[in-house]
């Protein structure tokens, strides 16, 4: 294992982590906070990442698919965090909210990595690696948190969507979710989402962050 290697794995291994470690926990609160404690009998309505970490999917597929596509892709997922919908004060807006909070999660990281790059910048820490990993926090946190708003089954997006579609369409969209990930997989493997959801959705992430920061940095200019 050569150097530039196990630096890229470094820079990589906190931001990734606690992308698909948070993305739970934040299920399990929202889960909590709208009636269902589940998440919490179990002890998983937490933000230690390290009861909601899975060697496969937090660890070994980030790192595969990230070498496999040259960088180009991430993915992976932490221990499914159990949320009983039906114990929801609104199994129907409270499933919503609980769906929406994974990806809100990732979105305010990705805001709290950029952050972090510019403060950095500001008082004169000029080291790589540390940009490096705000920078990964950014993206990490990005495709992911878009990743999941993709409107099919067992995705986020996808739960959304059936809380938001009426009954019979609900049902509809709701029986594809054992094959959900496989037709996600299928159309990341042939580009197509990337090119129609992830590449303008992520691109349109990095211009709203631009946008906060921008004034951030003129304070102290």
């Amino acid at each position: 294992m050569n150097a530039s290697l196990i630096q890229t794995i470094a820079v990589y291994a906190l931001p990734v982590i606690f992308a698909i470690t948070l993305h739970e926990a934040a299920h399990g609160y929202a889960a909590k906070l709208l009636g269902d404690n589940t998440a919490y009998m179990m002890g998983r309505v937490s933000f230690n990442p390290m009861r909601h970490i899975d060697p496969l999917g937090t660890i070994a597929i980030p790192l595969l698919l990230y070498f496999a596509t040259g960088g180009s892709f991430m993915f992976g997922y932490a221990k499914p965090v159990p949320v009983a919908f039906g114990n929801l004060r609104s199994p129907r807006w409270g499933g919503l909210w609980v769906s929406l909070a994974g990806p809100a999660c990732n979105f305010l990281q990705a805001l709290l990595w950029g952050v972090a790059g510019v403060a950095l910048g500001l008082i004169g820490v000029d080291e790589p690696f540390f940009s490096r990993m705000a920078a990964a926090g950014v993206g990490v946190n990005l495709v992911l948190g878009v990743l999941n708003l993709f409107p099919l089954p067992p995705l986020d997006g996808g739960r959304v969507l059936v809380a938001l579609l009426p009954p019979r369409q609900a049902i509809g969209l709701a029986r594809l979710e054992p094959f959900g990930f496989f037709i996600v997989m299928a159309l990341v493997m042939t580009g197509i989402l990337t090119k129609i959801w992830l590449s303008p959705l992520v691109s349109l992430g990095y211009d709203a962050l631009t946008a906060i920061l921008t004034p951030f940095v003129s304070l102290f200019n």
